[in-house]
């Protein structure tokens, strides 16, 4: 099987503004220059008004694209805890998310470029057929023209394989900073982990030169993906941010947001 060649250019997206009241989680303004998209929690799982709309104000100030980082109603367990919903809550928590994040926007003149699930509420729409519709459909019906960020891979995914009849563009991404299953799923950390960075850059090396991820067994996993998603709330954010920069840069790709490219 042929090497399929790097990408000319590759996306960073970060989970960010993370953060609540007085609490701190995440380096945020060291790590918005350092990539490309941001997916700024909407106040559920992290994040408050004040938060977003400072992280969208700095994401702006800085060139970097927004998206929604909708999640469970968890703010004790940053909802990394799943929560069982119909399919009409699940629908209203993605409208009130994206709503809320889509408001700060316009008050800084930008757009909504994508959504993406967190954490424990992407895994419940991949697993969850009639959860992953209603929440596709919520989100067809808020931001008809938004992005959609999944881990790779995305088909099969009902929230995913809806989006893209509607027209959306669905972004596959890897993760250099979390690990994966034998499977190819990525294994969701219930508290984030400090990351080996020598590891991280391999990942994202191998991945651009060979188009595959390792997991944790050392199985090597085939993906096809456009971004690479890094988490603000590590112990060592910023030092991963800039592994994976580095290792992009290593490989001769450029660094861009998902259709900022020439």
């Amino acid at each position: 099987m042929s090497t399929p060649p790097a990408p000319r250019t590759v996306d960073i997206n970060c989970d960010i503004g993370e953060g609540f009241g007085h609490y701190t989680i995440g380096a945020d303004a060291e790590i918005m220059p350092l990539i490309t998209t941001a997916n700024v929690a909407c106040g559920f799982h992290a994040g408050d008004p004040v938060i977003m709309d400072r992280t969208v104000r700095d994401a702006k100030r800085n060139g970097v694209v927004v998206g929604a980082h909708p999640g469970f109603q968890d703010v004790a367990g940053f909802g990394r805890r799943r929560i069982a919903l119909d399919p009409e809550e699940v629908a209203a928590a993605v409208t009130y998310q994206v709503g809320a994040l889509t408001g700060f926007l316009a008050a800084h003149d930008m757009r909504l470029n994508h959504v993406k699930p967190h954490g424990a509420f992407y895994a419940y729409l991949r697993d969850d057929e009639q959860a992953g519709a209603a929440a596709a459909r919520a989100v067809h019906a808020m931001a008809p023209d938004a992005k959609v960020y999944w881990p790779a891979p995305t088909g099969g995914a009902v929230f995913c394989d809806e989006l893209a009849g509607l027209g959306h563009q669905v972004i596959p991404e890897i993760y250099p900073d979390l690990t994966y299953s034998p499977d190819g799923r990525i294994i969701i950390q219930r508290r984030k982990l400090r990351t080996d960075v020598t590891f991280a850059a391999s990942q994202v090396k191998r991945f651009l030169t060979e188009g595959v991820v390792e997991a944790e067994d050392g199985t090597l996993i085939r993906h096809e993906a456009a971004s690479v998603c890094i988490h603000s709330d590590g112990p060592n954010a910023v030092e991963v941010a800039n592994a994976v920069r580095g290792a992009v840069l290593d490989a001769g790709a450029g660094i861009a947001a998902v259709g900022a490219a020439g």
